[in-house]
């Protein structure tokens, strides 16, 4: 047998074409089974990971909202009504009688503020909703300003329902949350009254039992 001689850039090469032949092969084996298992692994590394983070992001889940009963949108919605309606009259009529029509237009400020009223009554409704979690009560509302109260049931103190006139005749109930520091009071208004009651006596419940427990 004899030997090959193969003159390169950087040198010389010798050894016999079976042998080259036979480590050219084994390095490119090496170099395809190598790069394939780092495929797979990567492949197989990338699919693991994210099914396991999308499961954990599946299994998250955010609270459970109670909103308020519409009950409430239609008791302020008339007060605004009662209230403004007559003024418009009233800053129509009075100033156009004594003075001149021209004063009449004094009524656009009371009837500019019942459209732009109407329909904010109706986003600050939807903007007021509550979550009872486990180990505390979440309280959502505003529109301008949105504010979120969470409330820890060890720290309530009193848990009380009122309900004025113009409530009772709405047929309406709010919870007042009091709380070792006032900074956590919270009010949770317009509520049906059994609802009203029935929140009173479960927090009230929570309330002494994480007491008990601290």
């Amino acid at each position: 047998m004899g030997t090959v001689w193969r003159t390169y850039a950087c040198g010389m090469e010798t050894g016999s074409p079976g042998t080259t032949g036979d480590t050219a092969a084994g390095a490119v084996s090496e170099t395809g089974s190598g790069t394939a298992a780092g495929t797979a692994s990567g492949t197989v590394a990338g699919t693991a990971s994210g099914g396991v983070v999308g499961a954990a992001s599946a299994g998250v889940a955010g609270p459970e909202w109670t909103g308020l009963p519409p009950g409430l949108l239609r008791m302020r919605r008339l007060l605004l009504v009662v209230w403004l309606v007559p003024l418009t009259l009233a800053a129509a009529l009075l100033p156009g009688l004594l003075a001149g029509p021209v004063w009449a237009a004094f009524a656009l400020v009371p009837a500019a503020v019942l459209a732009w009223g109407w329909p904010m009554l109706g986003r600050n409704w939807r903007s007021w909703r509550y979550a009872e979690r486990s180990d505390d009560l979440l309280i959502s509302r505003g529109v301008l300003w949105h504010e979120e109260t969470v409330v820890p049931y060890g720290r309530m103190q009193l848990v009380e329902v009122t309900s004025g006139p113009v409530e009772r005749h709405f047929g309406l109930a709010s919870v007042q949350l009091h709380t070792a520091a006032a900074a956590t009071d919270a009010t949770i208004p317009g509520l049906d009254p059994r609802e009203a009651e029935r929140l009173r006596d479960r927090l009230t419940q929570l309330g002494e039992a994480r007491s008990a427990g601290l």
